[in-house]
């Protein structure tokens, strides 16, 4: 097991955070920091998404930091400057997916089906984000998958509070991904306490 699957084992849920301002980050970061949430996959479907992973990594050296919907070489490039630990793409990208392995940059592809599994295997990658979750057939299919192949998975896309104990309770699961915990809305807000009460909730639910 890698450092990066002994850290997702531990955190079990991932929140997948769109922020809009970088000058957020930092109430954000210490937001989940003070509420056992250590963690955070900052998407890049915002401009300042580089910018926001750069103030959180130096505010927060020791928080587990990935980089999320990444879909090109360039945003590769702009995370790992940002400080990140791991990327996240949307889909199986094979000239991403390369080019984040001959970096020595960690990567979890989206995969919902058989062949993409195998396709990520085939590149040695047995870490793979299940993506998006509900809408490729939730538990079941991500129980059908397990049975057959030798890989761990974070699924994404639909998770919530009221079925994510289904998905952790699959072994080969090793976190959760969500945005439940993290409403853009409520960072906009700066609702910081209402957010603290939503990260304080998953967490306690694990």
């Amino acid at each position: 097991m890698t450092t990066l699957d002994q850290q997702l084992s531990q955190l079990k849920i991932i929140p997948v955070i769109a922020i809009n301002r970088a000058e957020d980050a930092i109430p954000l970061g210490k937001t989940l920091v003070d509420n056992g949430m250590p963690c955070a996959e900052i998407t890049f479907r915002t401009s300042c998404a580089a910018e926001a992973i750069r103030l959180m990594r130096e505010e927060f050296p020791d928080m587990l930091i990935g980089a999320g919907t990444i879909l090109t070489n360039e945003q590769v490039d702009q995370a790992v400057e940002a400080g990140v630990d791991f990327i996240v793409s949307p889909g199986f990208n094979p000239r991403t997916v390369q080019y984040c392995l001959d970096k020595n940059v960690p990567i979890v592809p989206g995969v919902n089906n058989p062949s993409l599994v195998e396709q990520a295997m085939e590149m040695g990658l047995t870490t793979l984000k299940f993506f998006p979750a509900e809408p490729s057939g939730g538990v079941g299919m991500l129980k059908a998958l397990t049975a057959v192949y030798p890989v761990s998975f974070m699924p994404t896309g639909g998770v919530s509070l009221a079925n994510v104990d289904s998905y952790l309770s699959i072994p080969s699961v090793l976190a959760c991904g969500g945005t439940w915990m993290v409403p853009t809305g409520l960072i906009d807000e700066g609702k910081w306490d209402e957010l603290g009460a939503l990260v304080k909730e998953a967490v306690s639910s694990l």
